[in-house]
């Protein structure tokens, strides 16, 4: 089996943090050595150990952003 690569390119800010210290985090995340790309996911305190996530396009970060925003200007 292939190695797993990933670097987190950016921090942008950390959505909660759990009990056991897990923070779900908004980065930028380049997987495989690919465009890094906008995810959310939980990670271990010393980036070591992820959860499932989603990845985002930059296309498909903006179309998230709108539908919050029209959401939250109810």
């Amino acid at each position: 089996m292939a190695e797993f690569k990933y670097d987190i390119v950016e921090q942008l800010g950390v959505l909660s943090e759990n009990a056991k210290g897990w923070r779900k985090e908004l980065n930028f995340v380049s997987f495989n050595e690919r465009e890094a790309k906008m995810d959310i996911r939980e990670w271990n305190p010393d980036h070591t150990r992820m959860s499932k996530g989603i990845t985002l396009s930059e296309e498909e970060a903006k179309v998230l952003y709108e539908l919050l925003k029209e959401e939250f200007e109810k």
